[in-house]
């Protein structure tokens, strides 16, 4: 297959976020081991190069000084498919397996599955899709569907481009009555057994879709099983080989959990760590297990703090995108530690991130 030449774009723009947040703030006003898939990594898959239609769009009229610039994203987003599969004609798909991942000590039921698609539900990393359960609600009609954040590189866990896997935590509670509570989807999606059928939906959302810069520093905050995305970046990164993507820039994952019995994906984490040691950083803020050392439980938040300021520094450079996935309150937590340290460079953090989620740097999916 012929070799693709990949055109650098210059996307900086005349003031960086830094400059533009220190300006604004000096204004008056402002039970399965997943080793199981490594197996089918003697050597790093190589996938062929895929052809990549650049757009360019042209005035109307012959006045250069009236030509109307299209942004452009710093995203993976060409030729990105949204909502081919909507809730009245959905994608029928198959489990091929699904395999509890947490221990058996862990609070709560984590599960890895895989469906076929047969290539017909054409995703990216960084996209989810929608999922409607078997059966009625109790005014009889169709379940709504619900939306998971896809846990699989494009190419899928088997290589094929043929499946798309999800991680899916199993939802019981007990209601203010004492009453035990099940999630209907979730809980639909946890007992499915091979061969079942499943209805999906979309693809959708183009929010946490993966920069084009190969060289860039991609750090990724999850919580849980907001892992999922962060799974389909670093298969693609470091477990696939593409004649069009090599990453040679630094990704940098912190996850939190509970306990250790919760940390997902932990085998293929560590094997991606000892593969690429110079580009891939990972931490774990386990909370009912790991202090810091002024003995306060370690939440992701937490975590960070050792690094804070090497953190800063990876901020106020032009190619480092945050991405984070999970649990709302993560976010404030992560504001906390970064206002003090922007202010002592004369910077206003909130609105240094604005600038960060215009340029794109800042990407968030919490529940």
């Amino acid at each position: 297959m012929a070799a693709v030449t990949a055109a650098a774009v210059s996307l900086s723009s005349s003031s960086s976020p830094a400059a533009a947040a220190k300006a604004k703030a000096a204004s008056p006003s402002s039970p399965c081991s997943h080793l199981q898939f490594l197996s089918l990594y003697p050597q790093r898959r190589r996938h062929g190069a895929r052809a990549v239609r650049v757009q360019v769009s042209s005035t109307e009229t012959a006045e250069a000084d009236a030509v109307k610039k299209e942004k452009v994203s710093k995203k993976q987003d060409e030729g990105v498919v949204t909502n081919k599969y909507r809730p009245k004609e959905p994608y029928i798909g198959r489990c091929l397996s699904n395999a509890r991942i947490t221990g058996d000590d862990a609070p709560g039921e984590t599960w890895h599955m895989v469906f076929s698609t047969e290539g017909e539900v054409p995703y990216r990393e960084g996209q989810s899709i929608g999922i409607i359960a078997d059966g009625e609600d109790k005014n009889g009609k169709p379940h709504k569907l619900r939306l998971y954040s896809i846990a699989s590189s494009a190419l899928g866990d088997f290589g094929d481009s043929k499946t798309v896997s999800l991680c899916v935590k199993r939802l019981v509670y007990t209601n203010d009555q004492g009453e035990i509570v099940k999630g209907v989807c979730s809980n639909f999606l946890c007992d499915l057994k091979p061969d079942a059928e499943v209805k999906i939906t979309g693809p959708v959302g183009k929010e946490m879709l993966m920069p084009k810069d190969p060289n860039a520093t991609i750090i990724m905050l999850a919580t849980g099983t907001g892992i999922a995305p962060f799974r389909s970046f670093l298969w693609k990164m470091f477990f696939e080989e593409h004649e069009d993507y090599k990453y040679t820039g630094l990704a940098w994952l912190f996850l939190g959990v509970p306990t250790s019995d919760t940390l997902l994906y932990k085998e293929e984490l560590e094997k991606m760590k000892e593969m690429a040691p110079e580009n891939f950083r990972l931490d774990f803020a386990v909370s009912r297990e790991q202090t810091n050392a002024a003995g306060e439980k370690m939440y992701i938040q937490t975590r960070m703090a050792e690094y804070k300021e090497e953190l800063w520094e990876l901020l106020k450079k032009d190619n480092t995108y945050v991405y984070m996935c999970g649990l709302k309150g993560m976010e404030k937590g992560i504001d906390d530690i970064m206002v003090d340290l922007a202010a002592k460079d004369g910077i206003d953090w909130m609105e240094y991130k604005k600038q960060l989620k215009k340029g794109e740097q800042w990407n968030v999916e919490v529940y």
